[in-house]
């Protein structure tokens, strides 16, 4: 796949997972960024579990990409922490 084909999955995939964690997107350029690790980390675990990882633009590997990154956002707000509103 190339570089183009995964800013669109990353985009796409961290729009998704953002939607799914927090009901908001958390910008464009942190939901590629988190979509495009979420990708790479989407694919190593279902590699690890024996099911396809990301094999080009189709809707197994945005699945695929979504899980990684609703897991790679989950991290992002243990480590960064939620704000409160008030």
């Amino acid at each position: 796949m190339s570089v183009i084909g995964w800013i669109v999955l990353g985009i796409i995939a961290g729009w998704i997972a953002s939607l799914i964690v927090d009901n908001g997107g958390k910008g464009p350029i942190l939901d590629m960024i988190l979509g495009i690790v979420g990708a790479l980390i989407g694919g190593f675990i279902f590699n690890a579990i024996g099911a396809a990882p990301v094999t080009g633009f189709n809707l197994w590997s945005l699945f695929v990409a979504v899980i990684g990154a609703i897991i790679v956002l989950l991290l992002y707000h243990a480590i960064a922490g939620r704000r409160r509103t008030y």
